[in-house]
């Protein structure tokens, strides 16, 4: 990989913080051309840092992401599977509704509509980590099986889209989630 140059670092830095900005308030669907206006960059900048709406996306939500990978592996080891797979659907339920664009995307990739440079970039990510914590939930006989990772994050994804312009995102989309545990993993 190639040293960027201080200046072109710090316009990705730029565009990358007004990107989260602009998603958090306009979702998915911000404009990249205010986005470039915002940073102080050309349209052309933007998209030499960030070839796709794709790529730009998942810049924005990757710190997240990893955060969210990484207590899946915490959770891995806890001595109740069940609980610890609803503990990660809730931390992942909580940002998808609070952090507008997420579900957007993941739904997306789930499709098949990103690009062919970023398909699943996300999606992949979380299946890799979640998978050896839904796995064991299965085996203990805690999630009926057959459920999948790609289920678990479009149920999520469904709940956080439809919860989005609700007064209380969060609170609804929690509320939401624990409807529907009892049709994936009723308590035993």
């Amino acid at each position: 990989m190639p040293v960027q140059r201080a200046d072109a670092r710090r316009n990705y830095a730029r565009i990358l913080a007004v990107a989260e900005e602009e998603v958090a308030a306009h979702g998915a669907d911000a404009s990249l051309e205010q986005i470039a206006r915002t940073a102080g960059v050309g349209s052309a900048t933007v998209r030499r840092h960030f070839p796709s709406r794709s790529a730009l996306l998942q810049a924005v939500f990757r710190e997240r992401i990893e955060n969210l990978c990484a207590r899946a592996r915490d959770l891995a080891g806890a001595a109740d599977s069940r609980a610890a797979l609803l503990e990660w659907l809730a931390a992942l339920t909580a940002y998808a509704a609070s952090a507008r664009g997420l579900a957007a995307v993941l739904t997306q990739e789930t499709a098949g509509d990103s690009d062919a440079a970023h398909v699943d970039a996300c999606s992949a990510k979380l299946t890799g980590s979640v998978d050896p914590l839904l796995r064991r939930a299965v085996r203990d006989g805690a999630v009926a099986p057959g459920v999948t990772v790609a289920d678990l994050v479009m149920l999520v994804t469904g709940i956080a889209l439809a919860t989005e312009h609700h007064a209380d995102p969060a609170g609804e989309a929690n509320r939401l989630l624990a409807l529907t545990v009892a049709g994936v993993s009723p308590e035993r």
